[in-house]
């Protein structure tokens, strides 16, 4: 647990000025979305003093941004790929990718499909034997697991409208994981 502490300190120093980088001028206006799914880069993992997580997606077509809250150990799970840092022990969603592998299925994307009464949710896109596969997946389990396949991540534009904006420009009380 140590050692996890003191890699997140130094992901959210080496990280912070990532998000400062990609941040826009004030003056700048995304362009008019257009219908249907896009998809996001995953810009980040946060925690807030109170010790609240988050991941921040950002849509590639329009620069729309959205802050989804999770749970500490699905904050781990998204940043410790994103960050390229290998755990001592494979975590539970390599675990699934070595098997996914082992099996001959792939994943393929994952599509936040919605946000009802403050929960996200997701579909995960696989393929097995040639056949494509849809399960309904927890959007952090997605997202660690997009990460780690390589694979795009995608949110419906009804997401963008019911989440909580946050702005392209720097600000952000809180810190990187």
């Amino acid at each position: 647990m140590r050692l996890l502490r003191g890699w997140c300190r130094l992901v959210l120093v080496v990280v912070g000025g990532v998000l400062l980088a990609g941040a826009g001028n004030p003056g700048d206006v995304p362009p008019p979305s257009a219908t249907g799914a896009q998809e996001v880069t995953v810009v980040g993992v946060f925690s807030d003093p109170r010790g609240q997580n988050g991941v921040l997606l950002e849509g590639k077509r329009d620069k729309r941004r959205f802050l989804m809250m999770i749970g500490a150990a699905e904050a781990t799970a998204i940043a410790v790929p994103l960050e390229n840092i290998t755990p001592p022990r494979p975590l539970t969603h390599d675990l699934f990718l070595t098997l996914f592998g082992r099996l001959k299925v792939s994943v393929t994307k994952v599509v936040i499909t919605d946000l009802r009464n403050n929960t996200y949710y997701s579909t995960l896109y696989l393929t097995a034997g040639g056949n494509p596969m849809e399960l309904d997946s927890r959007p952090s389990d997605a997202i660690a697991l997009a990460i780690r396949a390589k694979v795009p991540v995608f949110a419906e534009d009804r997401v963008f409208e019911k989440s909580e904006r946050v702005p392209v420009t720097p600000g952000s009380s809180g810190e990187r994981i």
